[in-house]
């Protein structure tokens, strides 16, 4: 008998602990989690230069540095282009070496030569009208036969004074002027060859960022249109979680503030700091259920940074931040 009564107050004292501990946890606050994900900064690499893909080096998955050669393009029009503007460049160069170089030394000795012959001949007629002057001064040939001999005289000196300036002209080379277009000229015609150049070496892509290829869009012989993205590759060292909170919870994402969140797939607790905090809100379609305090509630996108890189970490993971 007292065996029983021992055995129906032990059942009654543990009725009485389990509804104690029921009603401590129906009545205690519940701790909210908040779930959010991992992004990570992405490329799409991709060329101005339109053509067919030459060969694509990469997969997906594979690990890349930074200037690692992705893929390439070939284009038969660029390498006329640049087979036109190396040909400009190169008569527009001949062209400045001309004129720096000025006349040619059988130019410039035709040009002397000339000089003295016009010079002998003003001599000769200078001489033939002094003859003449004094026939004429005796009354033996008439004053016309005098001034045909004064006006040879007078066309031969011309004629020397004018080869003389071609000879100068010979000695001096271009003018500054001239210099100064033709070096222009051939600036231009570099320019262009440069300007064919660096669309050339877009054609060669490389990667920008060290990290995993997420994507490959074309292959080998496809054709790839000017600005079209080849490969998408991810750099998960500029990884970070995007939460997107109530605006009555804000006020623990203050920008700069430090949060312990979750990451279930890694099984770890990983610090990080607000880094963003969006300046506009989104409508949420959750509503207050307390009774005459009934309002529409926005969403705001917060992004938090790690402290330090995570291993193994991926885009689109769960992150958790418990309050």
């Amino acid at each position: 008998m007292r065996a029983n009564r021992l055995l129906a107050m032990v059942a009654l004292l543990a009725l009485v602990l389990v509804l104690g501990y029921g009603l401590k946890l129906a009545y205690s606050p519940k701790a909210h989690i908040l779930q959010g994900q991992i992004e990570a900064r992405e490329y799409n690499v991709s060329s101005k230069v339109p053509g067919r893909i030459e060969q694509v080096l990469v997969r997906r998955g594979d690990v890349v540095k930074q200037g690692d050669l992705l893929f390439a393009i070939h284009s038969p029009e660029l390498d006329a282009k640049l087979m036109q503007a190396e040909g400009g460049r190169d008569a527009a160069k001949a062209l400045q070496l001309e004129a720096d170089t000025g006349a040619r030394k059988q130019q410039i000795t035709a040009s002397k030569e000339q000089w003295l012959k016009a010079k002998a001949a003003t001599n000769l007629y200078q001489t033939t009208y002094r003859r003449v002057e004094n026939l004429f001064d005796e009354g033996v040939v008439a004053r016309q036969k005098r001034d045909e001999a004064f006006t040879q005289w007078q066309a031969a000196k011309y004629t020397e004074q004018a080869a003389l300036a071609m000879y100068q002209m010979a000695q001096e080379g271009a003018r500054s002027e001239t210099k100064a277009a033709a070096a222009g000229n051939a600036r231009m015609a570099e320019g262009a060859v440069n300007e064919v150049n660096a669309i050339l070496a877009d054609s060669q892509m490389r990667s920008p960022k060290s990290g995993e290829i997420s994507e490959v869009l074309l292959q080998q012989g496809e054709l790839a249109p000017s600005g079209f993205p080849v490969v998408s590759l991810i750099d998960m060292t500029d990884a970070w979680a995007v939460f997107q909170v109530r605006e009555d919870q804000l006020n623990q994402f203050s920008k700069g503030s430090k949060l312990m969140l979750t990451l279930p797939s890694l099984k770890r607790d990983v610090e990080f700091v607000v880094t963003h905090v969006s300046v506009m809100g989104e409508f949420a379609t959750w509503r207050s259920t307390e009774s005459g305090h009934d309002f529409d509630m926005r969403t705001f996108e917060v992004e938090l940074k790690p402290e330090s890189e995570i291993e193994n970490l991926r885009v689109g993971m769960s992150v958790l931040f418990t309050r």
